[in-house]
Order: C-alpha cells, then structure tokens, then sequence
C-alpha cells in the first residue's frame, strides 16, 4: 500500500462553534491516524489517491481498478471512512468498472471540512461537486447506513451525475430510526465513554458479535466515535413526497435484523419509490456490508447491468 497523507487536520473544539467536524485534540488524530493507516494496509492497491476542492472543503477519494465503464463511488456511513469497504472491494472490482471510495466530508478520515452543512442539499452539493473535480459525468453511487440517507439526498438534489443508486440499510432513510439505535449512537460516541462497552454497543449494531475490536474496521468505527467530533445536523426523515419524486433507479437492501429501524416499514416505504428494486436479507444485520460481501457484489453488479442495459 502507497503511502497515506494525511492533509492538516481540524483539531480541538472550537471548531465545533463554527459547526466544522473535527478531532478532539492532537492525540485524539494521531490515534485516528494510526489506526487509519493500519486498515487501509488491508484493501487492494489503489491506482489514484486524489484530493479534490468543493466549497465544503477537500474531499479524498482513491480510485481501484482501472476499467472504462460508469463508475461506482462508495461511502460509508457515520464516524467511518474508506477502510470499511475492505471486505467489499475485490468483489465489487471484479466487474471491470472503476470503483472509487470516499472519505465523507465533515467525517474521521482524510477528508477536511471547510464550511457548515446544514442542510441534506448542502450534503448533496459537496458530492456533486467532487463528482465534477473527477471529470465523471455519470456514477453510480453505492452507502450504507446514514450514508444511505445521503446518497437519496444527491438523488433529489443533484441527480444529474446520478446513474443509481444502491442504499445498504439506509438509516433514517425509508423508516424512523429506532430507540435502540438512538441510544446506541448517543452513547457511543461519549468521549469518555470505557472503551470495553463502546465495543460492545458497536457489536450489538452489527449483529451481536460481542466484541467490535476484533475487527479492524470496529477499531476504526470505535477511534472515529471517540475521537472525532461531528458537527452537522441530525438527516431529517425524507417525506412522502419527496421520495415518490425521487427518478434515479434505486437497489435497497435492507437487513432483516437491523437495530436501526423496522425493516418491515423501511422495505414498505422504500417500494413506493418510482424505479426500485427492494430486498429484505431476513439473516443480515445493520453491518450488511461486512456480513455478505460476496452476495453483495454479486447483486450489486446484476443491478448494475441492468440499469445500464435500460439507460443504454
């Protein structure tokens, strides 16, 4: 794995009054860091590492793969960044088409936010625009969790760039965020919360694996909750309206244990949209990504050609 450079980092909670996501303090980033750096050793080699200018701030993104086809960009969901896509990467590159991955802004990682978003079409013009500074004119767009609210935010908001998108059990997306996950994310990213039952509420997230540091992507999702102060409103819920206004095709998995929400009254609403595909993985929990990352980009790839076959 190349080298990864961090830019300067936000650092220390004065940030916070500017409404800027930052790192709590200097060794609060510097444990973010090296545990950032010790995933990324896990995924394939990336062929490009970018940093691109929005008015939002400087968002990076590496690109794997070298095809010549419609591009999948990934984001991840809250308090995580591109590592979480290890177990997804080879397969999701087997296709042939280039596949990029984010580090959202206003997020832990390598991506640095300049100025307050306040709004889901804030959101969705930072990624518009990183899709522009990449010269790609169309892309389909793959997120998990909250990232899966944000990438329906780009698709009301900005849907010019949009080929499609596939949401991986969108959180306040398609149904209300349950208590448990309210109380999970309020108390998980309590700074001085004991390492030991941060671990735990994140394992209870991901379908009760009991301890998340076993894994490195748990460790990373546990420094970012702990380290990393974010400073942008709680996604507002889409309503009726706009989501039946939505007309980018859309693949949404949602999984059948998620604490997140009722997965029967996600996968419901989720199918009034226009032009959808909707699945309930009975056995899959909020951490889908990691659970099935064959399954996934099996059906992520099928979807994909589909809509291509119809877009022509």
């Amino acid at each position: 794995m190349a080298e990864i450079s961090f830019p300067e980092p936000r650092i220390g909670p004065e940030w916070a009054r500017r409404r800027i996501g930052a790192f709590r303090d200097a060794a609060a980033f510097e444990r973010f860091a090296a545990v950032y750096r010790e995933a990324m050793e896990g995924l394939p080699e990336p062929v490009e590492q970018r940093t691109v200018e929005t008015s939002y701030g400087t968002v990076r993104v590496y690109r794997f793969g070298s095809g010549d086809g419609v591009p999948l960009v990934l984001m991840p969901g809250r308090q995580s960044c591109t590592p979480l896509w290890r177990t997804n990467l080879p397969g999701l590159m087997r296709s042939g088409r280039p596949v990029y991955a984010v580090d959202g802004l206003g997020e832990p990682g390598c991506s640095v936010q300049s100025a307050p978003m306040t709004s889901g079409a804030d959101q969705a013009a930072w990624i518009d625009e990183m899709l522009a500074r990449l010269a790609l004119p169309r892309a389909h767009v793959l997120e998990v969790s909250i990232g899966g609210w944000l990438a329906v935010q780009v698709a009301l908001h900005r849907p010019e760039r949009i080929a499609s998108v596939i949401a991986l059990d969108p959180a306040n997306t398609f149904a209300p965020l349950s208590w448990k996950m309210i109380v999970v994310s309020l108390g998980s990213v309590l700074p001085e919360m004991p390492e030991g039952l941060r671990n735990r509420l994140l394992g209870w997230i991901s379908g009760g694996i009991g301890d998340a540091s076993e894994h490195i992507e748990g460790r990373l999702i546990a420094s970012g909750m702990r380290d990393f102060k974010v400073s942008f409103p709680a996604p507002a819920l889409p309503g009726e309206d706009e989501l039946r206004s939505l007309r980018v095709p859309v693949l949404a998995l949602i999984a059948g244990k998620s604490i997140a929400h009722d997965a029967g009254k996600a996968a419901a609403r989720a199918r009034t949209l226009r032009e959808r595909t909707v699945e309930v993985w009975p056995e899959a929990s909020h951490a889908i990504s990691g659970e099935y990352p064959e399954r996934l980009a099996e059906r992520v790839d099928a979807f994909l050609d589909g809509v291509e076959n119809r877009q022509g």
